[in-house]
């Protein structure tokens, strides 16, 4: 019994190992370990780009704040047919480019949804748990 339990062992290893050799079962693969030389870093053209000078106006032709509220309220460019097509599908109103701007209007009709859903809205953010009920 004491020399089962070795020789099972070895056998095993022997098994195990004969699993580590080529017999007829080679696939390609790459080799981890070659190392493949990279081109040269080239410096690209300059096209003809200037350095800026001190105390010039800068290039661009638009601030970010003017950019901004080009990206939420369009900017005069004119609509492409695809978009033009997108928004005859979703109906008239949808066509009017001052949409966002009339949204804060005092003349736009809102619905009063009540002290209560104001007050959901308004909640601070959390599980719940810190909630206590007051009398006020």
């Amino acid at each position: 019994m004491r020399k089962i339990v070795p020789v099972a062992l070895g056998l095993t290893a022997v098994a195990l190992l004969s699993g580590c050799g080529k017999r007829g079962y080679d696939r390609a693969r790459p080799d981890e370990f070659a190392v493949a030389r990279q081109a040269p870093l080239v410096i690209p053209p300059d096209f003809a780009l200037v350095p800026p000078q001190p105390g010039a106006a800068r290039v661009q032709s638009s601030t970010s704040q003017q950019q901004t509220l080009e990206a939420l309220f369009g900017s005069n460019t004119a609509r492409s047919a695809a978009e033009n097509a997108t928004l005859d599908q979703a109906g008239s109103d949808a066509a009017d480019p001052g949409i966002r701007s009339s949204v804060g209007d005092p003349s736009t009709t809102v619905v009063d949804k009540g002290a209560t859903t104001r007050d959901i809205v308004a909640a601070p953010q959390g599980d719940g748990q810190d909630v206590r009920v007051g009398t006020q």
